[in-house]
């Protein structure tokens, strides 16, 4: 007969891998991660339920993204009410799009009541068009119309970034009334940092924080303790441009104006972190062609975003190929260019993706403007003529004592120097020609820049060579 006190095996691994559910780096254990997938495939739900309640909702989402995918709705459905309206706003977008095809409108719906309008928007946004409709029907009139409000506007814009409950006062108030008003009033939103101050016409024309009103006088009137000066954020503003504003003037929060100056809603700085990392990861992914690059998008999506870049690229290493083709008696007459002509175009790649690098985050935070493209793409080719000279005096003291032959030395020097040259220059003015046209430089400098390299590294070197009667 079996004590009634024993632990069973699989609720002891459970209380152990509960007991430590973090790494180093604060990301879930893998061995916290088997125990929950194995709780669930048990069929006991209350024991995976009783390891993934402490988590943050953060946790419980990544929890979900690193559950494979074909296990993920399993999992929902054990933990319950654990996947709150909270986790699937902080869940990937793949992984949030599959778990909501498998909810009812009606949940959806729930979910998005519970959040503020900016994280309902972003549930709901991504939604078929159908779907989308259904779970707008099943929503109270107020919240749906703060959605569809939301959604007029274009996306990555800050109208589908604001949130619209805010405190906003008008500025005959004193600091008693303020925070009479402020207790009185229950339902008004209980995350803000600081109070607008309207005009009757309800356009801002000042704040005042939180701190200011809870240590002043109450009888100080609300004109005489606000700040005039704030930085207005147009509702049709890019978000990237919204999150620059937000570094650039250290804003903890903002107003959001319509075209007529009206307040419509504010954006704080938890939602401009997201977006940082965001537009950071996107611009790093549109450089290499590699889409969206997350290790959730469906294979066929990743396929379709990749392989029209590597296509993109297979023509234009047909120009570099048709170089070589061109010097085919020079490489058969001496060999060792074949050997040496790849270091050519490799290291000149390198020194262009650098600049490019350079250039294309100068370009996404405003650094580079009418007023300094000329000293910047100046000070680009100084660079790559110092790092040129260096590179070019190595490879050819390497080469003419490696080959015995110093003629060949002085070619391959000549040829680094002016590839890497070429490169600084590609590297900073395919980015400002693509962003003057109205393209993303992110996008398709690298491809430009790889060809302009490795076509000038081998017609330099290969040319130099011939010239020299090699």
């Amino acid at each position: 007969m079996s004590d009634p006190g024993a632990i069973d095996p699989l609720d002891a691994e459970l209380l152990a891998a509960a007991e430590s559910q973090h790494d180093e780096d604060d990301r879930l254990k893998p061995g916290f991660v088997t125990a929950v997938l194995d709780a669930v495939e048990a069929g006991d739900a209350e024991a995976a339920r009783d390891l993934v309640s402490p988590l943050h909702p953060a946790d419980i989402a990544d929890l979900l993204e690193l559950t494979p995918s074909d296990r993920r709705a399993d999992v929902a459905a054990a933990l319950g009410d654990l996947v709150g309206a909270e986790v699937l706003s902080e869940l990937n977008d793949y992984v949030r799009d599959d778990l909501i095809d498998a909810l009812r409108p009606e949940q959806v719906a729930e979910f998005a009541r519970e959040l503020d309008t900016d994280d309902a928007v972003a549930i709901i946004e991504d939604m078929e068009e159908a779907d989308q409709q259904a779970v707008l029907d099943a929503m109270d009139p107020e919240d749906r119309a703060a959605i569809e409000s939301a959604l007029a506007y274009p996306e990555e814009s800050a109208g589908r970034l604001m949130q619209r409950d805010l405190v906003a006062v008008p500025e005959h108030m004193t600091v008693g009334q303020v925070i009479d008003y402020l207790r009185d009033h229950g339902d008004l939103t209980s995350d803000f940092w600081e109070i607008f101050v309207v005009d009757p016409a309800h356009k801002p024309i000042g704040t005042c924080q939180l701190s200011w009103i809870l240590t002043c006088p109450r009888s100080i009137a609300m004109a005489d303790l606000m700040k005039r000066e704030q930085t207005l954020i147009p509702v049709d503003m890019d978000q990237e441009e919204v999150a620059l504003r937000f570094q650039k003037y250290a804003l903890i929060s903002a107003a959001v104006v319509d075209a007529s100056g009206r307040l419509v809603g504010m954006i704080t700085v938890d939602d401009i972190l997201h977006i940082v990392q965001e537009e950071a990861g996107e611009d790093i992914l549109r450089l290499s062609g590699a889409g969206d690059g997350d290790i959730n998008e469906p294979v066929i999506d990743s396929y379709k975003a990749r392989v029209r870049w590597l296509l993109t690229n297979l023509v234009t290493a047909l120009v570099a190929s048709t170089i070589i083709g061109i010097f085919e008696g020079t490489i058969e007459r001496m060999v060792a260019l074949a050997t040496l002509m790849p270091i050519v175009a490799g290291v000149g790649g390198n020194a262009g993706s650098q600049t490019m690098a350079v250039t294309v985050r100068a370009l996404a935070t405003n650094q580079i403007t009418a007023s300094n493209t000329r000293r910047t793409i100046i000070r680009e080719i100084r660079v790559a003529v110092l790092n040129g000279g260096t590179v070019a005096a190595v490879i050819g003291m390497g080469v003419g004592l490696v080959f015995g032959n110093a003629q060949l030395g002085a070619v391959i020097a000549a040829a680094m120097l002016t590839n890497i040259v070429t490169a600084g220059l590609a590297g900073v003015a395919v980015p400002l020609t693509l962003d003057r046209m109205g393209a993303d430089p992110a996008v398709a400098s690298s491809i430009f820049v790889t060809m302009i390299t490795d076509s000038m590294g081998f017609f330099a070197f290969l040319g130099l060579a011939t010239l020299a009667g090699m």
